[in-house]
C-alpha cells in the first residue's frame, strides 16, 4: 500500500459539534467564538494563500493583530505585542518549519497557537497537552485494544493521534507545554518534524505530511532543566519569544479585554468603575515582578510566583464574582485583595515577608490607595 493511501486510511471524520441540542460551551474553540470575523476576513481576503489555508497570512495576523476590514467590520484584536513577532510566526508556519513559542508563564503563548491554528486551519483542536505523562502514543498512535486482540494489526485497529491527523489532512497540529513531556518521547516528533513521515511498522506503511501540515509547540522560560529539548529537536522549530506586555497600560488594556470576554461567558454582570481596580493590580504585579516601583525609586523583593498577566486576569475576574455574587456589583478594593494574596503569597514563608514589606513600604505610602491598603491588610492578617 502506498504512503498516499496509507494517509487516507487513518483519516477521521471529526464531528462538527452541535449547538442546537446542547448547552453553550464554557469556552469556546476560536474558530466558534470568532467565526463572523474569520468569515469577514475569507470574504475579502484577495492575497495569496498557501495551500489549504484558510487565509492569507496577512489575513491571519489581522485575524490576530486585529484591524478594521473595508467594508466597516471590525477584528478585535486577539494579542497585544509587536507586529514584527506575530509576522514572523504565520510566516513560519507558511514554511515547512515548525514553530515554537516560547515565554514565561501567562504571556499567552496557549491563546496565539489556538488562534493561529483557527485562523489557518479553521480547526485548533487537533492538540496534544503535555504532561510529565504524556506516552508516545499521544503524539504518534495508539491502537484500539479490542480490535488489536481480535484481529491483529490492521487499519481498523489504528487510533490516529492528533499530529497523525494534522498530517493526513495537511492541517495544524498543536503541542502545548513541550518541556514538560519526557525527553524520549519528544523526540519522537523528530522525524515528523525532518522527514514529515511518520512510519507505522506494525503495518509496514507509513503517513506522508500532505501541503498545509505544520506544527505549534509552546513551552516555558521556567520548564528549563526539566525536559530540555535535544539540540536535534531544537534545529526543527523557528523559536519566537512572547514577551511580557512593554507597558502598563498595554497591560491594564489585555486584562480589561479578556475579563470583559470571560465575564460575558460566565453571564457576570460588567463592572462600572472597575479600571481602577483593574489597574492596581497590574501596577502590583509589574513592580513585583520587575523588583522596583514604576517610579524607579525603590527596590523590591520579588515573590516566588511568575505574577503573569494570566494571573491577573483571574485575580480580576474572581473580584468580579464577589462583587456581582456578594457584594454591590461596583468591583472595589475588598474584591480583589484576597485573590491578590493568593497570587503573590506562594511560599507562605518567604513571600509573605516579600508581601508585608510591599504593603508596609510602598502601598501603604501611595496616595489614593488607602481603601486597597486596608482591604490587603485585612485579608493579610
Amino acid at each position: 500500500m502506498s504512503a498516499t493511501s496509507a494517509s487516507a486510511s487513518v483519516r477521521p471524520s471529526v464531528a462538527e459539534p452541535s449547538h442546537s441540542d446542547s448547552a453553550p460551551a464554557l469556552r469556546p474553540h476560536a474558530e466558534h467564538a470568532f467565526a463572523a470575523e474569520l468569515t469577514a476576513l475569507a470574504a475579502q481576503d484577495d492575497r495569496p494563500r498557501p495551500e489549504r489555508w484558510k487565509l492569507s497570512p496577512w489575513a491571519v495576523a489581522t485575524y490576530l493583530l486585529g484591524g478594521a476590514l473595508p467594508d466597516g467590520t471590525v477584528i478585535t484584536p486577539k494579542y497585544v505585542g509587536p507586529r514584527r513577532i506575530v509576522e514572523v510566526a504565520v510566516t513560519t508556519l507558511a514554511t515547512d518549519r515548525a514553530l515554537l513559542l516560547l515565554g514565561v508563564p501567562g504571556t499567552a503563548k496557549t491563546w496565539v497557537s489556538e488562534h493561529l491554528a483557527a485562523a489557518i486551519s479553521g480547526d485548533s483542536t487537533l492538540l496534544v497537552q503535555g504532561t510529565a505523562g504524556t506516552p508516545e502514543e499521544a503524539i504518534r498512535y495508539g491502537w484500539n485494544y479490542a480490535q488489536l486482540l481480535a484481529h491483529g494489526p490492521s487499519r481498523d485497529a489504528l487510533v490516529p493521534s492528533p499530529v497523525m491527523r494534522a498530517m493526513a489532512e495537511g492541517m495544524t497540529a498543536r503541542v502545548e507545554e513541550l518541556t514538560r513531556i519526557p525527553a524520549d518521547v519528544q523526540d519522537t516528533l523528530i522525524t515528523i518534524l525532518s522527514e514529515k513521515t511518520l512510519p507505522v511498522p506494525e503495518l509496514g506503511q507509513e503517513v506522508q505530511a500532505v501541503r498545509g501540515f505544520n506544527l505549534i509547540a509552546t513551552a516555558n522560560d521556567r520548564d528549563r532543566g526539566v525536559n530540555d529539548l535535544s539540540s536535534a529537536l531544537r534545529r526543527r522549530f523557528n523559536t519566537v519569544v512572547l514577551p511580557l506586555p512593554e507597558s502598563a497600560d498595554a497591560e491594564v488594556g489585555i486584562v480589561t479585554r479578556r475579563v470583559e470576554q470571560i465575564g460575558r461567558s460566565l453571564d457576570l454582570p460588567a463592572a462600572p468603575d472597575g479600571i481602577d481596580e483593574i489597574r492596581r493590580v497590574v501596577t502590583v504585579f509589574r513592580e513585583l515582578r520587575d523588583g522596583i516601583t514604576a517610579d524607579g525609586r525603590t527596590k523590591l523583593k520579588s515573590p516566588s510566583g511568575t505574577l503573569s498577566t494570566a494571573e491577573a486576569i483571574s485575580v480580576v475576574t474572581n473580584g468580579l464574582a464577589l462583587s456581582a455574587h456578594f457584594g454591590d456589583g461596583v468591583l472595589r478594593p475588598g474584591d480583589i485583595a484576597a485573590g491578590l494574596l493568593g497570587a503573590v503569597v506562594r511560599d507562605p514563608a518567604a513571600d509573605r515577608v516579600v508581601w508585608q514589606e510591599y504593603l508596609e513600604t510602598v502601598v501603604r505610602e501611595r496616595e489614593g490607595w488607602t481603601d486597597f491598603y486596608r482591604a490587603c491588610r485585612e485579608v493579610s492578617a
